[in-house]
């Protein structure tokens, strides 16, 4: 599966008790639609859970703002909350990525990026 979307925080490295290492962040999938019969635009923001095992070394490189491309497997998590309600969230265990930019250069050593360059406003355009 594979799903593209700006991260909305740094990621995060946790150890386990076993010393393995995984790398977790979240992305911000944003959409857009026109209910059937309507002129109205509604806009529709999903946020996933993300886990990465394979190198914690390229969490430097998932910086806030980034848009990434997303490849792996969903999972499911469910349980019952202390006030005995059911719950249940959704995780993306990431197998493989690729960084479309837009993020924050870290001071780990991540490479610079390119600043968007904007026009200025004029509001003299004939449109």
């Amino acid at each position: 599966m594979e799903l593209t979307g700006r991260l909305t925080a740094d990621a995060k490295i946790s150890t386990l008790k076993d010393e393995r290492k995984v790398v977790n962040f979240s992305i911000a999938i944003n959409d857009s639609f026109k209910a059937k019969g309507s002129e109205v635009v509604t806009k529709v923001t999903t946020y996933v859970n993300c886990s990465y095992w394979i190198n914690p070394e390229r969490a430097k490189y998932l910086t806030k703002g980034t848009v990434v491309e997303i490849y792996g497997r969903i999972s499911v998590n469910a349980w019952v909350n202390a006030e005995g309600e059911a719950k249940a969230s959704l995780n993306f265990h990431v197998h493989n990525f690729k960084l479309h930019g837009g993020g924050k250069a870290t001071e780990a050593g991540a490479s610079k990026k390119h600043e968007p360059v904007t026009a200025p406003v004029d509001d003299d355009l004939p449109f």
